[in-house]
């Protein structure tokens, strides 16, 4: 019975409609890329199974690595997800922090009617997680610490829907607290205000922008499908092909369209590129100290290795300055303020 259980727990990813492969979502996707295929690109209906299902893609040693990265990071999420932090305790510590706060007599929650409140929590928690995936993943890119461990995901020289969690797993730990932090903040700073009319407007238990997003093809970001939207609108939302754009080796590609769904960020900060022609991109990292990006060994050790090197210089640099600060700090204390202390 629990070898069943542990099996269903496994495998819950695709049948949770909460989770980005949920097999709706997969089954979307191919309807949505066959339709582009035979419209947008004129291939006929056999041309464009035979590129939906490319074996090249999908038999790559790079797509197999993929596969073996989600199986074990499935194992160890099944052990870790217990002890880390949830929205909960995050929304749950805020809310008694608010509840100290002496504010003024403002009647929020009839200042709202509960539809508008509803529409309302449901856009701002889909904008703030959206907002701090764009955040973290721009921060995994600039600072070395976790640059060594998102490393992992751009290694992918092919992209399946299953290379969203070819992840290490210290950068999934690093994810699931942004996660936490951010839903926390808008569940207890919305509750507090509005109490129990507090409620997100759902599809099938799932947030129905995040619903829309993913049965519009979702996961044809990571695939080998380059969907591109008119110009307009990749200011709004990220093509496939702008984020197949991201995980190219390309330098004029470098720092790109660090989007999750909203490609407005991007534009706000600076970081948006159009889609391109994606048939002839390029996609991996340069890497020359790796010989094998794609073995266990590339996957989890050298991240690690690096992490901890990356981590083990900053404190040397820390540590220096501070001796630096106290030397300076000495010898200022020692130096005559006034023609008093002479």
């Amino acid at each position: 019975m629990q070898l069943v259980e542990f099996f269903i727990n496994f495998f819950e990813n695709f049948f949770d409609p909460k989770k980005r492969i949920f097999v709706g979502y997969l089954l979307a996707a191919l309807v949505v890329a066959f339709l582009w295929l035979v419209f947008s690109k004129k291939l006929s209906l056999w041309q464009s199974i035979r590129k939906l299902f490319d074996k090249k893609v999908f038999l790559s040693k790079s797509s197999k690595a993929d596969f073996l990265v989600f199986f074990i990071n499935r194992i160890f999420t099944l052990f870790i997800s217990p002890l880390l932090l949830t929205q909960l305790v995050v929304a749950t510590f805020i809310f008694n922090l608010l509840l100290l706060v002496d504010w003024p007599d403002w009647s929020f929650g009839f200042m709202l009617s509960k539809p508008a409140i509803v529409a309302t929590f449901t856009c701002t928690i889909f904008m703030l997680d959206d907002f701090t995936k764009y955040i973290v993943h721009r921060w995994m890119h600039k600072w070395p610490a976790l640059w060594a461990l998102h490393k992992v995901h751009h290694s992918a020289e092919h992209l399946t829907p299953i290379t969203i969690y070819r992840t290490h797993p210290l950068e999934g730990i690093v994810f699931s607290l942004r996660s936490a932090v951010s839903q926390g903040v808008a569940i207890s700073i919305f509750f507090y205000f509005f109490g129990n009319s507090v409620d997100l407007l759902t599809v099938i238990g799932v947030n129905i922008l995040v619903f829309s997003f993913n049965v519009a093809g979702s996961n044809l970001r990571h695939s080998h499908i380059g969907i591109q939207y008119w110009g307009w609108l990749e200011y709004v939302l990220i093509s496939p092909a702008q984020h197949q754009l991201h995980h190219s080796i390309a330098k004029e590609h470098y720092d790109k369209n660090f989007g999750a769904t909203l490609a407005l960020w991007d534009w706000l900060f600076g970081s948006l590129h159009h889609s391109i022609d994606t048939d002839g991109l390029v996609l991996g990292i340069k890497d020359k100290d790796v010989s094998d990006r794609q073995s266990l060994y590339g996957l989890y050790i050298v991240p690690l290795i690096q992490f901890c090197s990356v981590i083990v210089k900053m404190s040397k640099g820390v540590k220096d300055i501070m001796l630096k600060a106290v030397k300076y700090t000495g010898n200022w204390r020692k130096f005559p303020l006034n023609k008093q202390n002479t």
